[in-house]
């Protein structure tokens, strides 16, 4: 019992550092999110049909990504689309500023395009303490004006905001779900906005990750962090609390936030999960295992339609993520670049059982670059003093986060640590001769280096890949640019000075 109350705490204290809707709902309906900061990002229209293979049918949006809100447009997805922090002060200051916002990236696609948005979600966890406030003044007056843009705009019956809120909002004094409340430096904000939000039609979203927790204390119980397997005993950490008992860590989270919104009058109010799931990579908990054990518990309890003991039905979930994101910060750890149930192609990373028992199927029409690789030179000597250097080189504008200890290329020798970064640079650069010229240690072969569980990729061929819908200069403006566009530019730079850099 001790161990749960603790785990519990640690689930919630964890966020820090780093509609449910009342209605009929389909039991096999899905929802995920789909990021697109990636160097080589899937295609719109392939991603849109993958989503769609599988069962999909709901996704969120983290910016207005032209490409993929096109690709979306009358596809029968319902959206979710991000409004970035970084946009937050400008929309709080100015109704003129959300007016516009709402009709660049809500109305335009809309009316032009036929992209089915549901919700605008105002900011990303605004309200972390890690944040230090910086977003807590203009979180409230973003979503009132946004709000009034909507109405302004016609929308405001289709589109409803909404708000992602992460753990550290609430806590519970003694660990059990029904003692839940929100922070007291965040208690009288969180009351403020969840009653907007509830008078508006909108609902709130929280993003709930038991890996983080497990992550960031090794006394952790791990059986805590997943769903029990039909017909098993409970975890030895069940958390008891009256007459419910509390068997993993997702339920008891849930309901410590419903128990927070019942305390201050607002238990009405649908609590949609925004994000939820597991990595495969770049932590020694971040692997296929266990991410498959996770996410077909998730599945498996979403297509059943079971909720938490004070929520009974399962509220829309948004599995956190469809796809790798090999371009995402990695500021929380390695393993940001990995929480895709499909890889960075489409391609699924395990099996999964989805609604009706179907399998969970790949990408169709993926395109890739050739079939060849960079690796370090048969005659180079792995103790060459210039590696370091060109290793180094090559992971700043790339992914290496596979070889981190615990990771799936974390085994490799010496020679095949270096293959596999110069490989990834390679790769990332779109295979250009020059960026496999690491001052002459390196060579381009057509024998595939992977080994073991360390698979050295090849990328997504974007240039063969038609864009859906018009040209991007003919998209309307978004607050953000393209990651994968401005990365391009970074990499195109990174040639030219690996190409002059004589010697590391």
């Amino acid at each position: 019992m001790a161990a749960a109350l603790r785990a519990l705490a640690v689930l919630l204290w964890v966020a820090a550092a780093y509609p449910v809707v009342f209605r009929a709902r389909p039991l096999q309906a899905l929802a995920a999110n789909w990021g697109t900061r990636a160097l080589h990002p899937l295609p719109g229209d392939i991603t849109v049909r993958l989503l769609r293979d599988n069962g999909f049918d709901k996704v969120k949006l983290f910016e207005p990504d032209p490409n993929a809100l096109r690709a979306l447009g009358h596809s029968g997805i319902q959206v979710m689309l991000g409004l970035p922090n970084e946009v937050l002060a400008s929309v709080a200051a100015s109704v003129n500023a959300a007016e516009q916002w709402v009709i660049q990236n809500v109305s335009t696609y809309v009316s032009k395009y036929g992209v089915d948005i549901r919700y605008v979600a105002v900011g990303n966890e605004p309200f972390l303490k890690s944040y230090k406030g910086k977003f807590e003044a203009a979180t409230l007056p973003a979503v009132q004006n946004v709000q009034a843009a909507l109405v302004k705009a016609g929308l405001a019956r289709q589109v409803h905001v909404t708000v992602p809120i992460n753990a550290d909002v609430y806590e519970s004094g003694d660990g059990r779900p029904s003692s839940g409340d929100f922070r007291p430096d965040i208690a009288g904000l969180m009351v403020s906005l969840v009653r907007f939000l509830l008078d508006s039609g909108g609902v709130l979203t929280i993003n709930i990750y038991p890996f983080l927790s497990l992550d960031a204390d090794p006394n952790f119980p791990v059986d805590y962090a997943y769903f029990p397997s039909p017909g098993a005993p409970p975890s030895q950490a069940s958390v008891q609390d009256g007459g419910v008992l509390y068997t993993n860590a997702f339920d008891a989270n849930y309901d410590t936030l419903i128990a927070a919104l019942e305390k201050h009058g607002l238990g009405t109010i649908p609590v949609v999960v925004g994000e939820i799931g597991w990595p495969t990579d770049g932590d020694k908990n971040a692997n296929v295992a266990n991410a498959q054990r996770f996410n077909q518990g998730l599945f498996d309890r979403i297509v059943a339609g079971k909720g938490t003991p004070r929520r009974p039905r399962m509220p829309d979930v948004y599995v956190f993520a469809l796809l790798d994101e090999d371009n995402k910060s990695v500021d929380p750890g390695n393993f940001e670049r990995h929480w895709g149930v499909f890889n960075y192609d489409g391609s699924p990373k395990y099996p999964l059982r989805l609604a009706n028992g179907r399998a969970i199927v790949p990408a169709k029409g993926v395109r890739y670059l050739s079939k060849q690789w960079c690796v370090l030179r048969p005659d180079a000597s792995a103790t060459n003093p210039a590696i370091a250097g060109a290793v180094g080189y090559a992971c700043e504008y790339s992914d290496c986060t596979s070889l981190g200890a615990g990771s799936s290329c974390g085994n490799l020798d010496a020679r095949a640590n270096v293959s596999y970064a110069f490989n990834q640079f390679f790769q990332a650069a779109n295979q250009q001769k020059a960026a496999c010229n690491f001052n002459n240690l390196s060579v381009i072969t057509t024998t595939d280096p992977s080994q073991g569980t360390c698979r050295f990729k090849i990328m997504i061929d974007t240039g063969r890949h038609e864009l859906t819908g018009k040209s991007p200069s003919a998209a309307p403006r978004v607050a953000l640019a393209s990651s994968s566009s401005s990365w391009s530019a970074v990499l195109l730079l990174a040639l030219v000075g690996l190409t002059t850099l004589v010697a590391w």
